[in-house]
């Protein structure tokens, strides 16, 4: 079967890559009951996001904020790894990735057992004030604005909290992104995962790959801008191909 052919492919790539990276995003959250922000069950169907400045300069946009990430807490919180996420953290303890780079915000990747993971927009899981360094868990603060409908304030210094994640408006981590650009200009094997590879920065990391020499295969439902480019392209279930894949590969070996 082609299929099994380009599953067998994939295997033999990362047995024989020194510094193989998976970048992932949305798609390969799906399965774990998270819908993509875009797709029509998504958070965006429902409800505009809230620009980063908007935040910052209006107590209405803040209190518009934490309602819609609060609506959304429920399916992060209950979310859990699925197939995909649990055969790359394997991959990762085998010596056969790197690390992943995510677009996602959910966590699962560390809840899969994934040490080296480079969250490019940052953590759902974690409320983060933007004048002190405070961070803590995000459920006990969804929990209190739920009940008040109040916003909360840091409990350290008092200033801005909201979720630990990159807002629009609001630039991406550089020490996060600076990282993400090194892994893709050293390694020899790009596994792009669940994304449409159009959001930018981002999407540049498969290119800076490739033009540096890396195999690049892509892992989709749908096309994607880059699939000319690719080595290889995989349209079908992430967790379904990420599984046989990993199957292939057989136990690990040695102790």
């Amino acid at each position: 079967m082609d299929q099994q052919r380009d599953w067998q492919q994939v295997a033999g790539w990362l047995r024989k890559a020194h510094r193989a990276v998976a970048f992932t995003g949305a798609g390969i959250s799906t399965e774990s009951g998270i819908p993509d922000f875009r797709s029509p069950g998504g958070v965006w169907s429902k409800s505009q996001p809230v620009m980063y400045q908007d935040f910052l300069a209006s107590t209405d946009a803040r209190r518009e904020y934490w309602r819609q990430k609060c609506r959304a807490h429920g399916d992060f919180a209950a979310a859990e790894p699925n197939a995909g996420h649990l055969a790359l953290a394997r991959w990762q303890r085998r010596g056969l990735l790197r690390g992943v780079i995510t677009q996602n915000i959910d966590g699962l990747h560390e809840a899969a057992g994934s040490s080296h993971v480079l969250e490019l927009h940052g953590t759902t899981l974690e409320i983060a004030c933007l004048e002190c360094d405070w961070r803590g868990e995000a459920g006990p603060l969804v929990e209190a604005f739920l009940a008040s409908d109040v916003v909360p304030d840091c409990p350290r210094c008092g200033g801005l909290l909201k979720h630990a994640t990159v807002s629009f408006g609001q630039a991406l981590p550089p020490e996060v992104l600076e990282e993400a650009a090194r892994w893709s200009r050293e390694c020899d094997l790009f596994l792009a995962i669940g994304s449409s590879l159009v959001v930018e920065p981002a999407a540049s990391l498969p290119r800076t790959a490739r033009s540096a020499g890396a195999r690049l295969v892509i892992l989709n439902r749908d096309p994607t801008g880059q699939d000319d480019s690719a080595d290889l392209v995989l349209h079908d279930s992430i967790g379904r191909v990420l599984e046989g894949i990993d199957r292939l590969l057989g136990p690990q070996q040695g102790p």
